[in-house]
């Protein structure tokens, strides 16, 4: 082809192209006013929202989560999503976090899943089961062995999104102005333990109550509760509990890896583009672990500050207390899943979980430690 056939071609082609984009432009305009939030502009909005707490502000571990996962968010983000931590009784008290975040008072929740028994019996294995799962195996149950899906299923009929935020590990036994050295002792014993672990307690004669975590030191200092645990050595020290108890027990047979749980407004949480939910949801994962990491560590030291600067007695709970708890454990779990539907779907997937991690942690976990303590 001769060269200005070339150029004409080429100019035929551009003068085609611009019509083009000049029809094409005059639709999409059209397209655009039809439509009252376009993709690209819900991209560029900014989320303002409030999270609230049971804990008290910044309190270490279970405080600092919430914050931590704040900043997450909105540096990941650039800005888009800016959320605000409350601690308890800023905005709700320590116990109304689960009602606030479904009513829409604030759009996301800290707390701890048992706390709700009362809205349904299902949501205390989202938190702990008495010698149930630790906190590896909590987490890859919710993550890969269906709990999450169960978490939402149960959580959607309270307008109310669930992701795991944080885990304490094998907690304490707790704190107790009398010895522990038979059943009998736990007769009449006022205890702060809530969840199925207090069920257990007060099936063995035990009285439990649920105080919230800042009142604590109070109610044992006072002898309004003769008894209490809280999370583990860290936090504990952190509210001085050593200074109203003389006796800390362990193991923490109620709460062997305490889940607590983010929770979402169902509405605000549709309302996010994709690719915030997905920061979301990765940052609660980040901060899941973060937790867990920094409770392993800090527990260590807190327990020698306790022991070798405070002179607290840290003594185990006898075997014989501890077979009976196991067996009461065993008849409340099974109690609570037949008593709704719910409650046994979620309870069939866990107890399926906690049988086939036991059988390979003996080969595994339970027989590595074995060796390392030869």
């Amino acid at each position: 082809m001769k060269r200005r056939h070339v150029l004409t071609a080429l100019g035929v082609g551009a003068a085609s192209a611009a019509l083009a984009g000049c029809n094409g432009s005059k639709e999409e305009a059209a397209s655009t006013e039809a439509k009252p939030v376009a993709p690209a502009a819900k991209q560029q909005e900014t989320y303002n929202w409030k999270l609230v707490t049971s804990w008290p502000k910044n309190f270490p571990g279970l405080g600092t989560a919430p914050e931590r996962f704040a900043k997450m968010v909105s540096e990941m983000s650039a800005g888009r999503l800016n959320i605000k931590v409350f601690g308890a009784g800023e905005i709700v008290p320590a116990l109304q976090v689960f009602d606030a975040v479904q009513n829409g008072t604030a759009e996301m929740g800290h707390s701890g899943a048992y706390y709700w028994k009362g809205k349904s019996p299902a949501t205390q294995f989202f938190t702990a089961v008495p010698f149930g799962l630790n906190a590896q195996e909590m987490s890859s149950w919710l993550h890969n062995g269906g709990g999450q899906e169960l978490w939402d299923e149960l959580y959607a009929g309270f307008n109310l999104k669930p992701f795991a935020g944080g885990s304490t590990g094998v907690q304490m036994a707790g704190w107790f102005n009398r010895k522990i050295e038979s059943l009998e002792d736990l007769k009449g014993l006022k205890m702060r333990i809530p969840g199925l672990g207090g069920e257990v307690l007060k099936r063995l004669g035990g009285s439990p109550v649920n105080v919230p975590g800042g009142e604590l030191f109070t109610a044992l200092q006072t002898g309004s509760i003769d008894a209490t645990e809280w999370v583990g050595p860290y936090n504990d020290m952190a509210f001085g509990l050593y200074k109203a108890a003389k006796y800390y027990y362990y193991p923490g047979w109620h709460e062997p890896g305490s889940t607590l749980e983010f929770t979402i407004n169902l509405e605000a949480w549709n309302a996010l583009p994709d690719d915030l939910k997905a920061i979301v949801e990765y940052a609660t994962k980040a901060a899941h672990l973060s937790m867990l990491d920094e409770y392993t560590a800090r527990n260590n030291q807190a327990l020698q500050q306790l022991k070798n600067d405070h002179g607290v007695q840290v003594l185990k709970l006898p075997d014989d207390v501890l077979i009976s708890l196991r067996e009461t454990a065993e008849q409340v779990a099974k109690e609570v899943a037949a008593g709704d539907p719910m409650s046994g779907k979620v309870y069939a997937s866990f107890s399926k979980f906690a049988k086939q991690a036991a059988e390979y942690h003996k080969i595994s976990e339970m027989a590595y430690y074995d060796a390392r303590m030869l």
